[in-house]
């Protein structure tokens, strides 16, 4: 008892320290910056800007320094090995597996989630109930994924064909009904790596409707006028009006969550963990690092992680600097 109070009391010590070293960094900023003269403003910005580039330094720099050069290292990180953890993830069969998987995740889920987003955002536009319908669609958003998974998993859910057995899974129910035979779609590679994704479509399809919702909402009203009246059909609207004005939200939806494809792991690990082919590329750094204690080969996976990830924010920033010019 008095060891648990005396680790709390030195827990709020710290945190009260730390408040008070905050706040004396602040004060200390705030009285140099007042003794500037002349460029005041880039002096005061520039002390602005020093603690966090710091925080950067430190929380994000260096360690994806240090992950990088860990890269290069064996399991205990001790021996040199080289481009030996890279070689392997190019050429075992399922690390390659791993890579697979992720390019159907990344090249399917962005692309399909904004298109049903977007469908359904045209739909419901200016319609009676589009409030109610919204939220229906962005409810998903609302919830973890881990709980997604759950609700998805009992929709999966495989029981044995045998007499007096009933099936609790829905898309089992559904086979039996049509006279089929019940599948266990999890274990079925690559279809469970495919119905994973059906999983983070249906979340992400509410935060693509949201967003092109509101760029639709944005187009002026005497340009829909003016192409109505040279009568532009709907498709016309759709390809020629609407979709060349909600460019770019439809650019930043689609970067956005192929950014979060990359780091999907909830929905792997809570549903499969990994196994029957399903691992991706951050599900099997976690299982490299944390699991096999392979910590080397964990690196080089969140590095070649890093890597994928860089084009799409290096796209999204050119296009919304081209949006703006």
């Amino acid at each position: 008892m008095f060891t648990t109070a005396s680790t709390a009391g030195q827990k709020i010590g710290q945190m009260f320290a730390a408040i008070l070293l905050f706040a004396a960094v602040v004060g200390l900023i705030l009285f140099i910056a007042g003794r500037f003269t002349g460029k005041r403003d880039r002096a005061i910005a520039a002390l602005y800007l020093l603690p966090t580039l710091v925080l950067l330094s430190v929380g994000l720099l260096y360690p994806g320094l240090r992950t990088i050069y860990q890269s290069f290292l064996d399991a205990s990180l001790t021996n040199f090995v080289g481009l030996d953890n890279y070689k392997t993830i190019f050429s075992d069969p399922e690390q390659l597996t791993v890579l697979r998987n992720t390019a159907f995740w990344v090249l399917l889920t962005p692309f399909v989630a904004t298109a049903i987003g977007l469908l359904y955002a045209i739909l419901v536009d200016r319609a009676r109930v589009e409030s109610f319908a919204k939220a229906l669609v962005f409810l998903p958003m609302s919830i973890s994924f881990v709980a997604a998974s759950v609700i998805w998993k009992f929709v999966y859910e495989y029981r044995p064909d045998q007499r007096n057995v009933q099936q609790i899974g829905l898309l089992n129910e559904f086979v039996v009904m049509f006279g089929g035979k019940p599948v266990q779609f999890l274990i079925e590679s690559p279809l469970n790596t495919f119905l994973l994704i059906v999983i983070l479509v249906w979340i992400q399809a509410g935060f693509a409707m949201t967003v092109l919702s509101a760029a639709i909402k944005a187009i002026p009203d005497d340009i829909v006028e003016a192409a109505r009246l040279d009568g532009v059909g709907p498709w016309g609207m759709f390809r020629f009006v609407t979709l060349p004005a909600i460019r770019p939200a439809v650019v930043v939806v689609l970067t956005t969550i192929a950014i979060g494809t990359l780091k999907v792991f909830d929905i792997v690990q809570t549903m499969t963990g990994g196994r029957f082919e399903t691992s991706v590329i951050a599900n099997e750094f976690y299982s490299q690092t944390f699991r096999s204690d392979n910590r080397g080969f964990g690196a080089a996976l969140a590095v070649v992680l890093f890597i994928l990830v860089i084009p799409i924010v290096v796209y999204n920033i050119r296009q919304l600097r081209r949006s703006e010019a």
